[in-house]
């Protein structure tokens, strides 16, 4: 089978499958037999609450895990497979499936999380959700109920013409005073480049566009820029990446049709991906372009450590699970000092980009 044949079977089983399951509400029983592992929450919790945005947000983020996971097996020459870890944190708050493909012939390291945690909001994190606006009403014993859920990966291949990919979507719900709910969703998608391939960026940005315009002519363009200022290394004045789209607070129109375009960005990431690895998998590249790959992992490392939000927010949760939180980082990167590429080399041709951020579509 070629490998054109082999990744449009794959992008055809992974969008029809998630698809009609979403739609027709397949039996829970059924659809967890195809998960890397059980869901964190209960079956019989699950079964008994179908109807509820929580439930099916769950059963997405598993399902996209697994849809991911086997992609990614599918595309390594070597046969390795992901190392799944199912955890739970302490005081039955919740846990997670933390998925790691590491050693590849593909891909140095590659990791699919899920997690589903609840609780009660710390003040470190409440404050940080104040920050962008979020209204709560303590309980009266001082209390703030939450549950937090959502699917998080970052790929990186071995090879430094292949992209990085990180894509996260998550679900949040905080209850207040007099049993009101606040619920949000969150997310996106964002491709990583060593080199730059024109052809490849458009085609990650054409495939987020399709999933973003069945829901909103103007989310794309919107999510775009977000995505743009939000992956930003400030200090160095330069992008992680090419971007992609990002969003927040998304609260509307009603919770049933903001799962729907959060389960259309999950159902574009082997669309937008697959097709790129499967073009540059098997290119030669030199020491010097291995160097490279590592300088820019670097960058992603920092962006990781200084300014992600999400890596913030998972240090604040009570009973964080470092190995998961951590799990995004390359196995190996770089850091040289002052490193200039050449004006004119490829090296610099991405650095342009990253500096100033282009409409791919």
């Amino acid at each position: 089978m070629s490998s054109a044949v082999q990744h449009a079977k794959l992008i055809g089983l992974f969008k029809d499958s998630t698809v009609l399951c979403f739609v027709t509400k397949c039996p829970i029983n059924t659809r967890v037999n195809k998960f890397m592992a059980l869901p964190v929450t209960d079956l019989a919790v699950l079964n008994q609450n179908q109807d509820e945005v929580a439930t099916q947000m769950e059963m997405m983020i598993m399902e996209t895990q697994s849809k991911v996971c086997k992609a990614i097996e599918a595309l390594e020459d070597g046969g390795q497979k992901f190392l799944v870890d199912k955890w739970s944190k302490d005081n039955s708050t919740g846990g997670g499936v933390t998925c790691v493909l590491q050693d590849g012939t593909v891909f140095e390291k590659a990791g699919v999380n899920v997690s589903v945690v609840h609780g009660n909001l710390t003040k470190g994190a409440e404050k940080q959700m104040r920050a962008r606006g979020k209204q709560f009403q303590r309980l009266k014993d001082g209390t703030l109920p939450f549950i937090a859920m959502g699917v998080s990966s970052v790929i990186h291949p071995t090879n430094p013409h292949c992209p990085t990919i990180h894509f996260n979507f998550r679900y949040f719900e905080v209850t207040g005073r007099n049993g009101e709910k606040t619920w949000w969703f969150g997310g996106g998608t964002d491709l990583t480049p060593m080199y730059l391939d024109e052809n490849d960026v458009k085609h990650f940005h054409t495939e987020l566009k399709k999933a973003c315009d069945v829901h909103d002519k103007e989310y794309y363009p919107n999510f775009k820029t977000w995505c743009d200022d939000y992956f930003m290394i400030t200090i160095r004045g330069e992008r992680r990446g090419v971007g992609g789209i990002f969003f927040d607070d998304i609260e509307g129109p009603d919770a049933q049709s903001a799962l729907e375009f959060v389960t259309s960005c999950a159902n574009a990431i082997i669309p937008c991906y697959v097709p790129i690895i499967t073009k540059n998998k098997y290119k030669s590249f030199t020491e010097e372009q291995k160097q490279w790959q590592q300088l820019r992992r670097g960058r992603y490392v920092e962006f990781n450590l200084i300014y992600d939000r999400g890596t913030k927010f998972g240090f604040q949760t009570p009973g964080a699970r470092i190995e998961s939180i951590l799990m995004s980082l390359p196995l190996t990167a770089r850091w040289q000092y002052m490193h200039t590429p050449k004006l004119g080399s490829m090296e610099n041709q991405l650095l342009d980009v990253l500096k100033s951020p282009r409409d791919w579509v």
